[in-house]
């Protein structure tokens, strides 16, 4: 795979390369690498993530599956108490709002009912999962330290939907995108340039 050159190449680090298999391009939003992989014609494609990049442009890629944008994947943080799991709850959203996530999500505040054989409250962070990275990383910066037991990944996800509970509060929050995403008409119109960005 050939990388074209950018310009800037420091401003590329977290965003996506497509391998469109005859060319690839450079400078994707997750919220755009999801429009290629929702379309018949570019469903087959390979996506990376950058990672980082050097002064001279060299990037270091990570291999992303497909199946990554598809799915959600969370945190949970599990409290005995109901005062603990509403401050857990409020304290989430408030950082949310102080310093955005990385990306969109959810906050949940449930109540799993007293008959359960762990934690009965649970305030859950559910978001995309290739972001998985982005929101521990997140969660530690803005000293986010919430409930008694901390589970997370897929699964946990799964499992949250699955399980009877009763939603006592929730909360969409949003990122601050530094760059803003593109519409699906407008990605798919521009797949064979080089630099999306």
């Amino acid at each position: 795979m050939k990388l074209p050159a950018v310009e800037q190449p420091g401003r590329y680090a977290g965003l996506y390369v497509y391998d469109f298999g005859e060319w690839t391009a450079v400078g994707y939003t997750a919220s755009e690498i999801a429009v290629l992989l929702e379309s018949e014609e570019y469903t087959q494609g390979q996506v990376y993530r950058i990672e980082r990049v050097s002064p001279d442009g060299q990037m270091e890629l990570r291999g992303i599956s497909r199946e990554r944008f598809q799915l959600e994947s969370g945190m949970f943080f599990n409290r005995n108490e109901l005062d603990a799991a509403r401050t857990d709850f409020a304290d989430l959203v408030r950082a949310s709002e102080a310093t955005p996530p990385p990306t969109r999500a959810f906050v949940h505040l449930a109540d799993r009912g007293p008959e359960v054989d762990r934690a009965r409250y649970v305030v859950a962070l559910i978001y995309p999962a290739e972001h998985d990275d982005d929101m521990a990383r997140w969660l530690l910066d803005v000293k986010y330290a919430g409930g008694d037991l901390v589970e997370g990944g897929i699964s946990h996800v799964s499992n949250y939907y699955g399980e009877t509970h009763e939603l006592l509060e929730r909360q969409q929050v949003w990122s601050s995108d530094s760059i803003q995403s593109r519409g699906a008409e407008e990605v798919l119109r521009s797949v064979r340039r080089a630099v999306q960005r």
